[in-house]
């Protein structure tokens, strides 16, 4: 499917991420990763490194991107994902979701490449409408502690379908949920390992959500 295509993943030493770079490569494509490991872990792609095509950089995606070549696909999963690591770092989570975005679609313009931009079940904030169509508009607090991670992603959504409105650049958006599998950290802080953690050490079950977020703050 990937055969001959060369794929940029920003984000791509991420849990996410990493599995990402695994399927492409297993497909045929040139993988550049890109990660400046805030959040990310060399381990996650080491085992990549002698595979034909593949190249890992250390890079901050918030300044001038640039990647030699020719560029197919961009795969934007850079970003602090968990509650834990957006609290830790909330200016740089902004930072990723405003300029790192606006960077990515500037190299999607150049190139020609299609983008798929990771965002989240975040932007429908705290939600007063459950299960959420895509319809749904959210209920977003930007000045609250998670307001970070929201409001970051809200705009490189918007930023996204401008790119694809004024420039005609191919975008295409996942709102992902909960995730969890090999590679995720113990502590994430995202609902599955945290009760997974949780029940490992044979301790009561922690509360999960906005509530518990806005206590730890």
């Amino acid at each position: 499917m990937f055969d001959g295509k060369h794929a940029v993943v920003l984000g791509g030493a991420g849990f996410l991420g990493s599995h990402l770079c695994d399927r492409l490569v297993g497909g045929g494509a040139a993988v550049t990763c890109i990660d400046n490991l805030i959040t990310g872990n060399p381990d996650n792609v080491a085992h990549l490194s002698g595979e034909p095509g593949f190249r890992f950089v250390d890079y901050d995606v918030t300044n001038f991107l640039t990647v030699s070549g020719n560029v197919d696909f961009i795969f934007h999963l850079a970003s602090p994902a968990s509650p834990v690591d957006y609290l830790r770092w909330p200016i740089q989570t902004l930072k990723v979701g405003s300029l790192g975005t606006h960077k990515a679609l500037g190299l999607a313009r150049t190139k020609g490449a299609r983008v798929l931009m990771a965002s989240t079940s975040e932007v429908y904030g705290d939600p007063q409408v459950n299960p959420q169509p895509e319809t749904y508009w959210g209920h977003v607090n930007p000045v609250g502690p998670r307001g970070v991670y929201d409001e970051a992603k809200r705009f490189a959504e918007a930023m996204a379908l401008a790119y694809h409105r004024e420039h005609g650049v191919s975008v295409a958006l996942a709102r992902i949920f909960n995730t969890y599998g090999p590679r995720m950290r113990v502590d994430d802080g995202r609902a599955v390992p945290a009760f997974f953690s949780a029940a490992l050490r044979d301790i009561a079950l922690p509360k999960i959500g906005r509530a518990s977020c806005r206590e730890r703050v």
